[in-house]
């Protein structure tokens, strides 16, 4: 299916619109009311949940295998995981499974 130049603009236009308007509904019509304790307890695991959802799709089928998993990317994921279980900080997490990427990438051709 081919679209014109103006249905893709139009499309991105429609798709802008459409995030301003979910983020405005949350920030600028209650931005300035007090949440519920039951909302906020939620919104804390926000981070949390995004993140591994962001990142496990690139662990699982990355696109430089085509999408097969590769030993690799399971290990760094899995050093990531440790690292950042044992160190509780982010960087250090973060410089242990690139470190290992690069290293299983390198050892295993």
């Amino acid at each position: 299916m081919s679209y014109s130049t103006g249905e893709i603009w139009l499309i991105i236009a429609i798709m802008g619109i459409g995030t301003f308007l979910i983020r405005f509904s949350f920030i600028g019509l209650i931005g300035d009311r007090k949440l519920p304790d039951w909302v906020l307890r939620h919104l804390r695991y926000t981070p949390v949940a995004v993140l591994p959802a962001l990142v496990a799709p690139l662990v699982m089928w990355p696109a430089a295998t085509d999408g097969a998993p590769d030993p690799a990317r399971l290990t760094a994921a899995a050093v990531t995981l440790i690292a950042g279980y044992l160190s509780k900080n982010l960087f250090v997490a973060i410089i242990c499974g690139a470190s290992t990427l690069y290293l299983m990438l390198y050892l295993l051709g």
